[in-house]
């Protein structure tokens, strides 16, 4: 189960402290249940899905994970921009307890990212779409009970993104998955309850077509 409790969040600017992104969060996912977040462009689900992959923190408020939980794959960020991919790969692989089986995990890593020579280059060096091409193999390395997912399956050609989709498909059948799609057959596909996202506030539903619905109807307002 993963857990947040009246979460806040918003980011200093410039000019000070930003406005709220999120304000008074609150919900429970329960086991085994595949969540899709919806929402405008802006409204918090990147931000959210940082925070429930402890890659970012609340402002106010908590997350409690009672899980393995991934990081958001199609982050870019979380990667040591100085190390090469496989430098990058290795420090995780270990952190991960995997020191034992490193070299067959790079290979798979590699593999699975298709950036080629790239693997051996500095990841500052990378584009947008080849850092989360390779966030997302560094994930599918490692066993976790919910993975994140932030457009991930927008990411890539056409070949790229049917690979990424059938990676998917696997993780559905073992592991929870929480995700950020604008495409709604792919949210129908993979996800049965729903969170929408809307002036900072995050609404519940148990039936990912109910929050499609909730926000198509926001739309017309």
């Amino acid at each position: 189960m993963i857990s947040v409790r009246d979460v806040y969040k918003r980011y200093r600017t410039d000019h000070g402290a930003g406005k709220w992104v999120l304000q008074g969060v609150s919900f429970s996912i329960p086991a085994n249940t595949n969540v899709g977040l919806v929402g405008r462009n802006g409204a918090g689900k990147s931000t959210l899905l940082r925070l429930i992959g402890g890659v970012d923190h609340p402002t106010k408020g908590s997350v409690e994970r009672h899980c393995r939980v991934s990081w958001p794959m199609g982050f870019g960020g979380g990667l040591q921009g100085s190390l090469t991919g496989r430098q990058n790969a290795k420090f995780v692989c270990r952190v991960h307890g995997h020191e034992h089986d490193i070299p067959e995990r790079l290979d798979a890593i590699q593999a699975f990212a298709e950036i080629d020579d790239a693997f051996d280059e500095p990841v500052k060096n990378y584009s947008s779409g080849m850092r989360s091409r390779l966030q997302f193999a560094l994930s599918l390395a490692f066993d976790f009970d919910v993975y994140i997912s932030d457009e991930v399956t927008a990411a890539g050609d056409a070949a790229f993104r049917k690979k990424a989709l059938q990676a998917f498909k696997g993780l559905a059948n073992r592991a929870g998955l929480i995700m950020v799609s604008h495409g709604e057959a792919t949210l129908r596909q993979f996800c049965s309850a729903g969170i929408w996202l809307n002036d900072g506030q995050a609404h519940w539903f148990d039936d990912i077509d109910d929050a499609l619905k909730a926000y198509k109807e926001s739309q017309k307002l």
